[in-house]
C-alpha cells in the first residue's frame, strides 16, 4: 500500500530535499503551522518510510577522488549470496543493484585514481563467480535527484 502524504507533507519534503538543514521554524513559517507541528510531521514521514534519511551530498572530486565508477557485472546466479557479502565489504562500493537483463547486478564505485580503479576491477573480477564486467567511467554528471518529479507526488494528493 502506498503511504498517503497531503500538501503540506509534500512542501515539507519539497523544502528538504531542497536542503536538509532546513530548520521546522522556517517550514512552519511558509505552511502557517508551528514548528512542533512540522516536527510531528517529520517524523511521521519517518515513519511511513517516505523519508529514509536527512544526509549530506559530498562532491567527492573536491576532497580528492575520481569520477564514479560503474560497473555492469554478470554472476553465477548460484554463489550470488556469496557474492553479494563480498560486494558489501568492499569500502569504495557506494550502491549495488540487482539488476534484469545481460548483466545482473550494476554497481557504482569511487576511487581516488586510475591506479585504484584498476586495481579494484582486478579484485573485482577475481571474486569467485563473477563471471564478467562491463566498467564505464562516468565524465560528467549532468543531472541527479533524490525526488519524484512534482508532477507525480501531485497526481497522489
Amino acid at each position: 500500500m502506498i503511504p498517503s502524504i497531503d500538501k503540506v507533507d509534500y512542501q515539507i519534503l519539497k523544502r528538504l530535499i531542497e536542503d536538509g538543514r532546513t530548520s521546522y521554524r522556517a517550514i512552519a513559517d511558509e505552511t502557517e503551522l508551528t514548528d512542533v507541528a512540522i516536527k510531528k510531521r517529520v517524523d511521521s514521514l519517518k515513519r511511513k518510510g517516505i523519508i529514509s534519511s536527512i544526509s549530506a551530498n559530498l562532491d567527492l572530486t573536491v576532497i580528492g577522488y575520481e569520477k564514479p565508477v560503474f560497473l555492469q557485472v554478470r554472476t553465477d546466479l548460484s554463489k550470488h549470496k556469496d557474492i553479494i557479502k563480498k560486494l558489501e565489504s568492499l569500502e569504495h562500493i557506494n550502491e549495488v543493484y540487482q539488476v534484469m537483463g545481460e548483466y545482473n547486478m550494476l554497481l557504482k564505485a569511487v576511487l581516488p585514481d586510475s591506479t585504484s580503479t584498476k586495481d579494484f576491477i582486478d579484485r573485482l573480477s577475481a571474486i569467485d563467480g563473477v563471471l564478467d564486467m562491463k566498467s564505464m567511467v562516468v565524465l560528467d554528471k549532468i543531472k541527479s535527484s533524490s525526488s519524484l518529479p512534482s508532477t507525480v507526488l501531485q497526481k497522489r494528493l
